[in-house]
C-alpha cells in the first residue's frame, strides 16, 4: 500500500528501509524522504516503521545443547 502519495513510498519500501538499518522517521525522511511534501504520511509511515522495527527479533546469546561426558 502506497504510505507517501506525494512521493510514491510504500509501506513495503519502508520495511525494506528497516530490514537494511533504519530505525528511525529522520532517517526515513532523509533516506526516503517520507514526509517531505505535505506530511500527511507521517503517522502512518511511523506505524509501519515500528511495527516492523517491533516484528522483529534480534539474537542476543547462541546457545547450543551439547551433550556433557558421563
Amino acid at each position: 500500500m502506497i504510505v507517501c502519495v506525494c512521493n510514491n513510498i510504500s509501506d513495503r519500501e519502508i520495511r525494506q528501509a528497516v530490514d537494511l538499518g533504519i530505525s528511525s522517521m529522520a532517517e526515513l525522511y532523509k533516506e526516503l524522504g517520507v514526509g517531505t511534501c505535505c506530511g500527511k504520511c507521517v503517522s502512518y509511515a511511523r506505524e509501519v516503521l515500528h511495527a516492523h522495527l517491533d516484528s522483529q527479533t534480534t539474537v542476543t546469546e547462541l546457545r547450543r545443547n551439547v551433550p556433557q561426558a558421563a
